[in-house]
């Protein structure tokens, strides 16, 4: 399976050379590539990578709205956020179910449930390829069923909006927004994952001096026993 990281810039207005296009990942697997999510500045640029899929976590701008105009591939999303996407010009439209796995193009695919926003529901993946298993979710507060979710898990790919600021908010009994990625990377200790991207990077990413950054995130990582790394646009991991 491999990695590439297309894009990492979450829904801010600043960007940077590493970091310039909305968070999408295309992971390949027997020469089929699965396109994650497509934001709004994806739109007439996403299509040189050639998906043979489209999953799409939740139906936010900057995670679904590349695909204005259509998609020349299945589009897979569950039903919550086709019902916010009802006017998306996509031929063939696929249903994800958060309580089976569906197997897309050769890679087995699971839709996790996890909190972000009340609006537009997401979920986060859990994909197998061979003898290695990811879980990607750009944006959550937390992860429903969360051992089950990571169990046996080789890389976590998570939310950089923000490094240890609190940026959850409460809307009635539900939480909302964006966990610090010092509180991932605390999951990934309790669940035995050992790696950790982070990716959907927020201002306090973007905007910092990246080895002053990147050295508060290895010691965060390393009393938490994890290795964690930013993603940037262009960068790839091959799992072999």
């Amino acid at each position: 399976m491999k990695l590439k990281f297309i894009g990492t810039r979450g829904n801010i207005e600043a960007k940077n050379r590493r970091h310039r296009r909305h968070s999408s990942l295309l992971v390949s697997y027997n020469n089929q590539n699965l396109m994650i999510d497509c934001g709004k500045d994806w739109r007439g640029n996403f299509q040189k990578y050639s998906p043979q899929a489209i999953l799409l976590t939740h139906a936010h701008p900057d995670h679904a709205f590349g695909l204005k105009d259509g998609a020349p591939c299945p589009v897979y999303a569950t039903s919550t956020s086709w019902k916010k996407l009802d006017d998306l010009e996509i031929d063939d439209k696929r249903k994800l179910s958060t309580d089976k796995k569906h197997t897309v193009k050769g890679i087995e695919v699971k839709a996790c449930t996890v909190e972000h926003s009340l609006k537009a529901p997401a979920v986060g993946f859990r994909m197998k390829a061979g003898r290695h298993q990811i879980f990607y979710a750009p944006d959550l507060v937390y992860i429903h069923e969360r051992s089950r979710a990571l169990k046996g898990v080789d890389v976590y790919i998570g939310d950089g909006a923000t490094i240890d600021r609190s940026f959850v908010r409460k809307r009635g009994d539900y939480l909302i927004g964006h966990a610090p990625v010092r509180t991932q990377l605390t999951w990934c200790q309790k669940e035995n994952v050992d790696f950790a991207l982070i990716t959907h990077c927020g201002s306090q990413i973007v905007e910092s001096d990246e080895r002053k950054l990147g050295a508060k995130l290895r010691r965060m990582a390393g009393e938490r026993g994890v290795s964690v790394k930013i993603a940037y646009d262009g960068m790839e991991t091959v799992l072999s």
